[in-house]
């Protein structure tokens, strides 16, 4: 609960930020254009044909800044809330599923070694100090050693069910924002068009200036959303791709465990 309420107040201060700098960077566009149109008028110039703003010579983040503007700051700062919270979640669970990567060889050799030198407590400080779901999964099985392999080889089913459920904590979250993205930015579209023919209707003519503010922020909010969206995928892809190796690593693993606990119970015999 307390990871929660710190990420919703990150979010909350980066999307305030972002949506003042917005509103401050919209109303220094304004100013600088009115000094244009005002000098303009002074030198009392022939008519001058207008052309579009170019982005030449503007950094990526400068046009990105304009493009967030042009989108509406309010309704753009809902979708990057989105990319925020499910990067914030994928960044997680990468962390973790790295920290939980274990070299499961050398493992199984050391716990081997373990139990044909020191028994079975040596083999279960071994996996006490090493990190990740295979050692814990060993050590589960060291520790109802005594009971019979029957009991422990359903032990460590049991419990790798455990670990597999802590793999994938948060991965329906990452599935939500993927989702959530483009539809919020088909939302914008909507709303634009909404607009563009609000705009139609009380001008009563048809003509590209009415329609082309409405129809900008629809094509830029979808734009947004399915960035946001193809980004957030990635990571989950890779998310997935990392558990997949780590329970195929469980899986061998535990297969070689068994294997070795049978071993050590037939040399006690």
């Amino acid at each position: 609960m307390k990871k929660l309420i710190a990420l919703l107040t990150v979010a909350g201060m980066l999307m305030f930020g972002i949506a003042q700098l917005a509103h401050a960077q919209q109303a220094t566009q304004e100013g600088q254009q009115v000094e244009m149109t005002e000098t303009k008028v002074e030198e009392a110039q022939p008519a001058q044909t207008l052309t579009p703003p170019s982005t030449e010579g503007k950094t990526f983040h400068q046009v990105l800044k304009e493009k967030f503007i042009e989108g509406n700051p309010g309704f753009m700062a809902i979708v990057l809330l989105t990319l925020i919270f499910g990067l914030a979640l994928a960044i997680e669970r990468i962390i973790y599923l790295n920290l939980s990567t274990t070299n499961t060889r050398k493992l199984l050799n050391n716990v081997e070694s373990a139990l044909d030198t020191g028994g079975l407590d040596a083999a279960k400080d071994i996996c006490k100090n090493t990190r990740g779901p295979v050692a814990s999964i060993f050590y589960q099985g060291l520790d109802r050693y005594n009971e019979g392999l029957e009991v422990v080889e359903k032990s460590i089913v049991s419990y790798g069910s455990v670990l597999m459920g802590r793999l994938e904590k948060g991965l329906s979250w990452i599935a939500l924002f993927i989702a959530l993205a483009p539809m919020l930015g088909f939302l914008g579209t909507v709303i634009g068009m909404v607009g563009a023919f609000d705009a139609i209707a009380a001008a009563g003519d048809i003509s590209p200036t009415i329609v082309a503010s409405g129809i900008k922020v629809a094509l830029l909010t979808t734009v947004f959303g399915l960035i946001v969206a193809i980004i957030l995928q990635i990571f989950y892809n890779y998310i997935l791709s990392k558990i997949d190796s780590l329970v195929n690593d469980m899986e061998d693993s535990t297969i070689s465990f068994i294997e070795i606990l049978v071993k050590n119970d037939l040399k006690n015999k």
